[in-house]
């Protein structure tokens, strides 16, 4: 299979509670196309001062990978400065967040996978 950028959805929404939208391109439409190992696989851009809120992942797991851009990561209730490149895991049962502290849009790759 190949999609085409053409063919992919976009949306916009406030994710888990936080402040402002997250533009979401999906890669993958859900899970059928994930084989049922899965319910996203993302694209995500978060603007400047937006958040993802803080939520707890039950069933399973999140993985963000960042692209561009600078966020303070929630793991677990540490919070920590992530930058391009870096990667971060959230598994079954574990709490995070996230806000783009920088000043340009963060962006980054966001796979979710059951547990």
């Amino acid at each position: 299979m190949i999609r085409r950028k053409n063919e992919m959805v976009s949306d916009s929404k406030c994710i888990r509670g936080g402040i402002g939208e997250t533009a979401m391109l999906q890669l993958l439409n859900g899970a059928d196309e994930m084989y049922g190992k899965g319910r996203m696989f993302n694209l995500m851009t978060l603007a400047p001062g937006n958040t993802i809120g803080e939520h707890r992942h039950s069933g399973d797991n999140e993985i963000f990978w960042f692209i561009s851009g600078t966020g303070e990561y929630n793991d677990n209730g540490t919070v920590t400065t992530v930058n391009p490149g870096d990667v971060a895991v959230c598994n079954d049962g574990e709490l995070h967040g996230l806000v783009n502290s920088g000043s340009e849009p963060l962006v980054f790759v966001a796979l979710i996978l059951y547990s």
